[in-house]
């Protein structure tokens, strides 16, 4: 299929690995140019030649920055200062009981998943609207809707993905320009495939072992009851990407595996 954005350009924040590399990859598959972000510049670098391996034709650039403040953010913008696409994938998380998270740690949590999508929106928007076609996606969590008891902080985050992207979808009316998040349950990104495997080690159990009992007792309300790959993740980000999703404007949209136990 022929999602209609060959050569445009697009900006995947947080994509040395997991789901972001994954979506430029599926990108690169559509010929869109690539910029790949990340804060360390080895695995910047490191992405850059796996992904020119893959694909020695495709347009591909890495930017080191830490887009945690405006300093970063800038940094970026001012090498890139106009993209068609914007996808704010950069994400952190960290379980953490209620009474035991600071001050700094909710503010930095808000800055790194939240503020940094918005900062770089309120950068690419305009030229977007003025040139009539662009397309905004803030990577959410199911964890918006069911927060998590063991990250609240996260949670709040996510949800508050939800409100900017809505926002920022009705500065886009009457233009060819979306705004849109999308909401994703628990993936095998490295992250969460590195945290498991250690909880694993730690109480001598096998990584299917700590999978099954995840689905059981933390996310049991997941319909596929295991963890999203991050191909499947990567599709539903491409197709909102697309020129297909013209019609999608300010949704709240689901690669959740089932996890969130509403029709609405």
């Amino acid at each position: 299929m022929d999602l209609k954005i060959a050569n445009k350009t697009a900006l995947i924040t947080g994509s040395t690995q997991g789901i972001g590399f994954e979506t430029a990859r599926k990108l690169l598959q559509e010929g869109v140019n690539v910029i790949i972000n990340g804060r360390n510049e080895k695995k910047v670098n490191d992405a850059v030649s796996k992904l020119k391996n893959e694909f020695p034709k495709g347009k591909i650039i890495g930017i080191t920055a830490d887009l945690k403040d405006n300093i970063g953010c800038n940094k970026l913008i001012s090498k890139i200062p106009h993209i068609d696409i914007l996808i704010n994938n950069l994400g952190i998380f960290e379980p953490k009981e209620f009474k035991d998270i600071t001050e700094q740690e909710w503010l930095h949590m808000f800055n790194v998943n939240v503020m940094s999508g918005v900062r770089l929106a309120q950068h690419y928007l305009s030229s977007m609207i003025n040139e009539n076609w662009g397309r905004i996606i803030f990577i959410s969590s199911e964890s918006a809707i069911q927060i998590p008891k063991e990250m609240i902080h996260y949670g709040m985050t996510k949800t508050a993905q939800i409100s900017v992207s809505r926002g920022i979808a009705e500065l886009t009316r009457g233009t060819n320009v979306t705004s849109n998040a999308i909401l994703l349950g628990p993936s095998k990104s490295e992250g969460v495939v590195q945290f498991i495997e250690e909880f694993a080690q730690q109480n001598n159990l096998t990584f299917e072992e700590v999978e099954k009992d995840f689905f059981k007792n933390v996310r049991p309300t997941s319909l596929i009851q295991r963890f999203a790959q991050v191909e499947e993740d990567a599709n539903m980000i491409v197709y909102i990407a697309s020129a297909l999703s013209s019609a999608t404007n300010g949704a709240i949209l689901r690669a959740d595996g089932g996890v969130i136990q509403s029709a609405f």
